[in-house]
């Protein structure tokens, strides 16, 4: 179980891994082995998780998820195949973790009375500014 939250967990078998070939560090490594790894999990069919929360990280995540309700992680940083799945799953309970964070409902808040009147104040001074600038006034 991979544990995304306190209370919240996910099985490990409700995890992809497809491995490819990196263009990363790794010299012949990169020609030769399939290191970078792709972790994909699907919210929609997911076992572990409820309703409202599944909604709640396809709500949030819904550049990151598709069509098919797979969220994907791609991984090519480390060198060895295995790295990089610890690294695509870190990655994705960090962004799981990141969607199910309950946001404070944000205070409307009231403009203060005394903001307004220095705003007034500052557009009268500009006016009385402006209105001596002129060209037209009667020549003396």
């Amino acid at each position: 179980m991979i544990e995304i939250k306190p209370g919240i967990e996910i099985d490990e078998d409700e995890l992809v891994f497809k491995a490819s070939r990196s263009s990363g560090p790794g010299g012949q490594n990169v020609n030769k082995l399939s290191t970078r790894v792709t972790a994909l999990f699907d919210i929609v069919n997911s076992r572990s998780l409820s309703g409202e929360q599944k909604e709640l990280i396809i709500k949030r995540l819904a550049k990151r998820v598709g069509k098919d309700g797979l969220v994907k992680v791609v991984s090519q940083r480390h060198r060895s195949q295995k790295a990089n799945r610890q690294a695509a799953t870190e990655r994705l309970v960090e962004l799981l973790a990141a969607a199910m964070e309950v946001r404070p409902k944000r205070k409307k808040t009231k403009k203060p009375r005394a903001a307004n009147q220095r705003r007034l104040e500052e557009k009268k001074r500009r006016s009385i500014l402006k209105q001596h600038r002129r060209k037209d006034l009667p020549a003396e």
